[in-house]
């Protein structure tokens, strides 16, 4: 079963955004970090079990970059935590998902991440991660 980890929102500028996401959420972000494997500055908020990450790209031509670019900011994808990323990811391929990578890379929060391509899923970008030992 895969559990709900975070909601990606992909955002321009994380100065602007962290101060409105730190208001709306009535909370503070936890954490920033540069995630250099997906060309992102990522910062996080906590709200109830669920994270959010703001997401925004270091590079003009990079994937969020093209994705605000396409779409204007806002959702990006929804992660799920799973106890074993390499059995997860057979299982999917199994089923006919198609993975953007074949191998998990590094992510942010010391993950292990995937993503599932967004047109086996409804339109819906998905990540999977797993925690890293």
């Amino acid at each position: 079963m895969l559990k709900p980890e975070h909601i990606g929102i992909a955002v321009k500028d994380l100065a602007i955004s962290i101060p409105l996401f730190e208001k709306l959420l009535n909370s503070q972000c936890y954490k920033t970090e540069k995630v250099e494997s997906e060309g992102v500055n990522t910062a996080f908020f906590k709200t109830g079990d669920t994270k959010i990450e703001l997401l925004a790209s270091t590079d003009a031509t990079g994937v969020i970059a093209r994705f605000i670019e396409k779409k204007g900011e806002g959702f990006h994808h929804i992660a799920f935590e799973v106890n074993d990323i390499y059995a997860e990811m057979e299982r999917l391929k199994n089923e006919g998902f198609i993975l953007l990578n074949e191998i998990p890379r590094p992510g942010a929060d010391n993950k292990l991440i995937c993503f599932l391509h967004p047109k086996n899923t409804n339109g819906v970008l998905i990540e999977l991660c797993q925690q890293k030992l």
